[in-house]
């Protein structure tokens, strides 16, 4: 099993750059893996993707240094294994609203004694000519990233980053407005800005990485200089968009019908 050092760079405090995967594309993914991304999530909470199309993605990635994550639809322990064992090296897993949902998804993650993953890496092994070394490597090389998103996560916040595998914490910041009855359209808000600077002193001192969405260069240096380090920029779908609509507007700028 290679090293997961994302996971390691983020344990000694230091930033890694990640971007989500909306599209269900084994080209794109092998594209932004390429393009220097330190991490990329598969997503498959908010589309249509299925694991057949996740493993093809993760394939394409393999080729080079990117970590993949996979973001499963919960924190099912199943959907989770079958994350792993198909080659993830790390999930990041949507609406957590505690500790002890925290704790439930890392033991998903790790073979016991320390947890409660089925063995039966076939992808993950490399079809089991790596079986061996990946039951001794996997616990201690599997990245546990946790999406806040909801009140309640905000409430148990000290607790959840106390939980042992917890290496990340992602700010989902529309569900979380949603959760406290706020518009998104409408951010920022002065109160998820104070849980968003609380949440990175606790992380500091926890040792736990906390990260955030990025949608601008400008953006993206000023959350690496507040201290997050588990930073996306950007969604394939959104840096397609962007792409598509500068030039469009330019064309119609210039050439107006």
């Amino acid at each position: 099993m290679r090293e997961n050092w994302v996971r390691e760079r983020l344990r000694e405090g230091k930033p890694a750059l990640g971007a989500l995967l909306g599209l269900g594309s084994p080209p794109v993914a092998e594209l932004m893996a390429h393009a220097g991304y330190d991490w990329l999530v598969l997503e498959t909470e908010h589309n249509a993707v299925d694991f057949a199309q996740v493993e093809h993605m993760l394939m394409a990635i393999s080729g080079t240094e990117t970590i993949p994550l996979v973001r499963p639809p919960s924190g099912d322990p199943l959907v989770i294994q079958k994350a792993l064992d198909i080659g993830a090296m790390g999930v990041f897993v949507p609406m957590v609203r505690s500790a002890v949902e925290a704790e439930a998804i890392v033991r998903a993650t790790r073979y016991p004694p320390d947890g409660r993953r089925g063995f039966g890496p076939l992808r993950a092994s490399h079809y089991t000519l790596d079986y061996k070394a990946y039951l001794a490597d996997a616990n201690e090389n599997i990245l546990v990233a946790l999406i806040v998103e909801t009140k309640e996560a905000v409430e148990d916040i000290e607790a959840i980053m106390d939980v042992r595998g917890v290496d990340a914490l992602y700010f989902g910041l529309f569900d979380l407005c949603l959760s406290m009855g706020r518009n998104p359209m409408e951010m920022p808000f002065p109160q998820i800005e104070d849980i968003m600077e609380r949440t990175l002193e606790l992380g500091k001192q926890k040792g736990v990485a906390i990260g955030v969405g990025a949608g601008t260069p400008d953006e993206l240096r000023q959350r690496l200089s507040q201290g997050y380090t588990f930073v996306n920029y950007g969604c394939d779908y959104q840096l397609l968009r962007d792409t598509a609509l500068a030039g469009i507007e330019a064309f119609r700028t210039e050439y107006k019908h």
